[in-house]
Parts: structure tokens; C-alpha cells; sequence
């Protein structure tokens, strides 16, 4: 499942997100209250990181390895949304 900026914008202040990108990345700038975990570790720990019964809303910087990541975990079971544009739009949605 996908969300597009304008929809994410009126409700990330009250959801999980996960920031996928490189630690350096996150730490140059995020989306408020978003924490970072590596994809990788999402992909072979999800059970660590993640509660079966909560939504989580997942980006990267364009959007495209957040989707695939989501693609992963929904198939084991688990809420995820992918942001479209990933934190390339929300940047852009905060310059507007």
C-alpha cells in the first residue's frame, strides 16, 4: 500500500514511521518523529522492530526501496505503507 505526501502530511504527526535510509542521512534530516532502522536488518529481524498489530509508515529518499521493503514485510504479515517520493517529497511538500 502507497500514501502520497498530501495525505501523509495530515497524519504523520500521529503514526509509526521508519526512516530506511543510511544513518547519516537520517541524522542531516527527517521526518519528525521518525526513526531510523536499517532495511536490512527490517528484512531479517522484523519481529524486533515491528508490532504485528501496528501500522507502520516507511520511507527512503526517492520512495523505490521503500516500496520493495514494504512489498517484503506485508507478505510476512505485517501494516506497512510505503511514502511516495519517500523523503525527496517531503521535502518538497515542506518547501512549498
Amino acid at each position: 500500500m502507497n500514501i502520497n505526501i498530501e495525505e501523509f502530511s495530515k497524519i504523520y504527526d500521529k503514526v509509526n514511521i521508519i526512516d530506511i535510509r543510511k544513518k547519516e542521512q537520517y541524522l542531516d534530516g527527517h521526518i519528525p518523529k521518525s526513526i531510523n532502522i536499517d532495511p536490512y536488518e527490517l528484512v531479517n529481524n522484523p519481529d524486533k522492530y515491528l508490532d504485528i498489530y501496528k501500522r507502520y509508515y516507511i520511507y527512503c529518499e526517492s520512495g523505490s526501496g521503500s516500496l520493495k521493503l514494504c512489498q517484503i514485510l506485508s507478505q510476512k504479515g505485517y501494516e506497512v505503507i510505503n511514502l511516495v517520493g519517500g523523503f525527496n517529497s517531503w521535502i518538497k511538500w515542506n518547501f512549498n
